[in-house]
């Protein structure tokens, strides 16, 4: 704990945190005003005009009213993600950038020890991100549902399903970004890369499946799982949507991906040399 206590008050002490803090804020408006635009389309009786059958399966279920509310009280998942990666990199970074590490290690010559420390504050730092745009989530869409004249679905336990789920998920990029701190020891490239990955890469591996999918079939699509921000959107569906795997694969995804950053993380932190 002592470990842990030391990690958390390294973030506190630097100006990152806070300052990716402010950065969320304005992120989460926008993601609520594309969500809400996005939610509006969705309810109209323009949104199946020329749509094909497979395409109005998915958007009736996309229009249900647990899915639609789902889709606002985990609003800012996306971006929401990229900045707990980012923040849970640079626990591990900092350390080189501040040549601090050297030291670190000496202290604490169990260097196992000090990276799942590393991994623990970054979990907690996760949680409490969650926790503020969970609360901002509950604020605000309860009133984008009531202006698209949908009930609160409060009540519903798939709402807060997704809630918990988009939990693990903060927790799980958390783990993520610690082991990509790891493998990317500069802090100005580990950001970059992490950042043109996440958001080219996500994008760019969406079109690159569709096409596919044009070619070899629709079972293509179903591939895109395999991203790990699309497999945290699956996640945190109201209800099994056609077309898409079960929610459990996006989470059995991103479990992996999670399980893999830490051991291979921990394993490299304490081979490599550190001077």
């Amino acid at each position: 704990m002592n470990l842990v206590r030391a990690e958390l008050l390294k973030i506190r002490s630097t100006n990152t945190w806070w300052i990716f803090g402010l950065i969320t804020l304005p992120l989460w408006g926008l993601a609520l005003l594309i969500n809400w635009i996005q939610s509006n389309f969705l309810l109209s009786p323009a949104a199946t005009e020329g749509a094909s059958a497979d395409d109005l399966a998915q958007m009736a279920a996309a229009a249900e009213s647990v899915n639609v509310a789902t889709n606002l009280y985990t609003n800012g998942q996306f971006f929401g993600l990229l900045i707990v990666m980012l923040l849970a990199a640079i626990v591990v970074t900092n350390e080189y950038f501040h040549q601090t590490a050297t030291t670190t290690f000496l202290v604490t010559p169990r260097r196992e020890s000090i990276i799942i420390a590393k991994f623990a504050a970054a979990v907690i730092l996760s949680a409490l991100f969650w926790l503020i745009t969970t609360a901002l989530n509950l604020i605000a869409a309860p009133i984008v549902l009531s202006s698209l004249d949908v009930g609160t679905q409060l009540g519903e336990p798939a709402v807060w399903r997704a809630i918990g789920l988009n939990g693990l998920a903060y927790v799980l990029w958390a783990i993520l970004g610690v082991g990509a701190g790891v493998l990317i020891r500069s802090q100005i490239g580990a950001t970059i890369t992490l950042s043109t990955v996440y958001i080219l890469g996500t994008f760019g591996v969406a079109l690159f499946v569709g096409l596919l999918a044009d070619k070899f079939g629709d079972w293509v699509n179903k591939l895109q799982v395999l991203v790990p921000p699309i497999a945290s959107g699956l996640m945190i569906s109201g209800t099994e949507l056609p077309g898409n795997p079960p929610r459990w694969v996006g989470a059995l995804v991103l479990i992996g991906y999670a399980l893999v950053a830490g051991v291979l993380g921990t394993w490299i932190a304490k081979r490599r040399d550190v001077s």
